[in-house]
């Protein structure tokens, strides 16, 4: 079951940002930092900021043992009276189980902390080296996209195409594609609202997905796009969503991926440039570098293909 946000999470007027892909989406009163989940909070977090909260959280525990034995005298032997620094720098060598030995605890109330700092210590070490196995354990998808969506002509239909490549040297496999669009819609009473609508693949699904993959919807009158024009999409703000889940046999674990586009993102009458080539043992060669490049479409190959039946 859920959880359900407190009363002080709903009145904040903080702005959340949820990131798709490139775009960004805000949202007032979710909370940007559940405490409450902190497995979800580690995962998502940026690397400056987590590595950022393990410094903060070592200076503020040591802080706290330092100002702990720095508050009776002569809890540490061979300290200097008084000195918070050299209760500091005993907290952290009694917190990291090193015990140089040049400071010692000298009472039993010296003793009564350190023990329970060491034991502190313990867990603290668990509990980061946990945190930064999450950090490095979570699968992750290493897609190429093309800098571009095109829109041109296949089979005598205009076609809405991007192309993919796989961007590890291991295959992947059971690879299945969505293709989606966010388009503003007008309600009976008048209401205006963003709807997302499924974009119908040639090909959703790619059991071996080992080079590249040309996504292609095709703009008929089912289409959610049919009737827009390029400056009618870029009007509304439309955009694009592609999400990815793959198998990587490598890790023995499921991949996900996902890529947003602006409206004015996709070219117009322009096609993609070949990316996969054959060798002189005819093994297929992908250009990864060639992903994105993208030609005119010839008025010719248009009209060749709009007269195919």
């Amino acid at each position: 079951m859920a959880r359900s946000k407190s009363p002080r999470e709903h009145r904040s007027g903080r702005k959340a940002v949820v990131r798709i892909g490139s775009f960004e989406i805000y949202s007032t009163g979710a909370a940007r930092f559940d405490l409450g989940d902190p497995y979800h909070l580690i995962a998502t977090m940026s690397w400056p900021m987590f590595f950022l909260s393990l410094v903060l959280s070592q200076a503020a525990i040591n802080l706290a043992f330092a100002a702990l034995y720095a508050a009776v005298p002569g809890t540490i032997a061979n300290a200097q009276p008084g000195s918070l620094a050299d209760a500091f720098f005993f907290s952290i060598e009694t917190l990291m189980t090193v015990g140089y030995g040049a400071m010692v605890p000298a009472t039993r109330y010296g003793h009564i902390v350190s023990a329970v700092e060491i034991v502190f210590g313990m867990v603290y070490t668990a509990v980061v080296t946990g945190m930064i196995f999450v950090r490095f354990s979570k699968p992750k998808a290493k897609i190429v996209y093309a800098e571009h969506p095109v829109v041109s002509h296949h089979n005598g239909h205009p076609t809405l195409m991007l192309r993919i490549a796989n961007g590890r040297a291991q295959l992947l496999t059971d690879a299945t594609v969505r293709l989606y669009v966010l388009l503003p819609e007008t309600g009976p009473e008048g209401q205006r609202f963003r709807r997302t609508h499924n974009l119908e693949l040639s090909r959703s699904d790619f059991p071996l997905f080992a080079l590249t993959w040309t996504l292609m919807h095709r703009i008929d009158a089912t289409s959610p796009l049919h009737g827009f024009t390029r400056e009618g999409l870029i009007e509304e703000h439309v955009r694009l969503f592609v999400s990815i889940r793959a198998r990587d046999p490598a890790l023995a674990a499921e991949v996900h991926d996902l890529k947003s586009y602006p409206a004015d993102a996709i070219a117009w009458g322009m096609r993609y440039s070949d990316a996969v080539t054959l060798d002189d043992q005819g093994r297929a060669l992908a250009d990864l570098r060639r992903v994105s490049l993208i030609e005119p479409e010839t008025r010719r190959e248009a009209a060749m293909e709009r007269a195919k039946p």
